[in-house]
């Protein structure tokens, strides 16, 4: 019988990542930060040329690497490539733990984090966010100790939306002991408009443990094809790239991966306009009274507390589908236009019954 096989049993006790609830046909799916628009054409075009699919994909990922080291000026060999950042921040846990060294980010923040920490051996720390839902990073520096082997910054922070400032991180920074591996997560890094936001690209080269974390899933509008990359200290991703499973992303994705950096300037006319669909949503939420953090990705974070999960099923029921987190808050993404007014009269709607 099955039970007799023997387990980890904190694998055999850790749930699985759980996906958005997807809304009806004619709904709005805003549980899951994808980007909203439809792939550009150049980019479905490159991804059907991809016509060998019977055969494995480039590993090495070359013209992508190549593209991105000179994009942030850079060694080939201080860039890596990965199904997904998610993938990459799993392979550097694996990379640089073993079976109880430690791991410290803030929390709430990824929820995938906890997860991929007992996956790879390791032991969370959580050191939670402030009152207005961002890093603490005084208080993530003094929770290093000898065990720790890892640091994860995330900002803009998932699912509350603040961003960390370029200041406080160097500052945090200097903290860190130097055989502490930081890696800045920023797969919403391109949806920041405030100036002061740290961005990793500006510290590369400056750091021997930073290591900086982004997507094509977000911004790029590639999720369903799952390329992401790190950059960084050419001996941490080669550690990284060791822990890989072979061919975890697609040379389909590859391929739509470069036809974006070479339409950059569109897709970037698109984060434009949810940056500016974000703060019509996040402005009629504050008119309504709601506090709502602020918000620098393609998200709000909606604070309800024990009324979390009742309100999740009345913006469900309202053909809103939103993200769902305990008793703590919903996350919703940005989506279509269309979907601001109704997520706004829904909102008011839970506040009107409950708060």
């Amino acid at each position: 019988m099955s039970e007799n096989v023997k387990l980890r049993p904190e694998i055999a006790a850790l749930g699985a990542y759980q996906q958005g609830r997807t809304p009806s046909p004619h709904g709005f799916k805003l549980s899951s930060n994808e980007n909203p628009f439809d792939p550009l054409l150049g980019v479905l075009e490159a991804a059907r040329s991809v016509t060998a699919i019977n055969r494995y994909p480039e590993q090495a990922a070359v013209a992508l690497r190549s593209r991105l080291a000179d994009k942030f000026d850079v060694e080939f060999a201080e860039t890596l490539v990965g199904a997904g950042s998610a993938s990459l921040l799993q392979q550097f846990f694996l990379a640089a733990c073993s079976a109880g060294d430690e791991i410290v980010y803030a929390w709430r923040s990824f929820e995938a984090y906890p997860i991929m920490v007992t996956i790879a051996g390791a032991v969370s720390v959580r050191v939670p966010l402030t009152d207005s839902a961002e890093h603490d990073l005084d208080a993530l520096a003094a929770a290093v100790t000898e065990r720790t082997r890892v640091v994860v910054v995330c900002s803009p922070n998932n699912p509350t939306g603040p961003a960390v400032s370029q200041a406080a991180f160097e500052a945090f920074l200097a903290q860190v002991p130097a055989d502490v591996l930081v890696l800045l997560d920023e797969a919403y890094r391109e949806f920041a408009t405030d100036p002061d936001a740290v961005d990793g690209a500006s510290l590369i080269g400056r750091y021997p443990n930073l290591v900086l974390l982004r997507t094509f899933s977000k911004a790029y509008g590639l999720a369903g094809l799952r390329v992401g990359y790190a950059i960084g200290p050419a001996r941490l991703l080669a550690a990284a790239h060791a822990t890989a499973v072979p061919f975890g992303y697609t040379d389909l994705g590859l391929a739509a991966a470069l036809a974006s950096l070479d339409r950059e300037a569109e897709l970037f006319e698109r984060v434009a306009t949810l940056v500016a669909r974000r703060g019509r949503l996040r402005a009629g939420l504050l008119a309504q009274g709601w506090t709502v953090p602020d918000a620098q990705a393609n998200f709000v974070w909606l604070p309800l507390g024990e009324r979390t999960p009742e309100a999740a099923d009345v913006f469900f029921d309202g053909d809103a589908a939103v993200r769902s987190f305990g008793h703590e808050g919903v996350r919703i993404s940005v989506g279509e236009e269309e979907s601001v007014d109704r997520v706004l009269d829904l909102a008011q709607s839970v506040r009107s019954t409950w708060f």
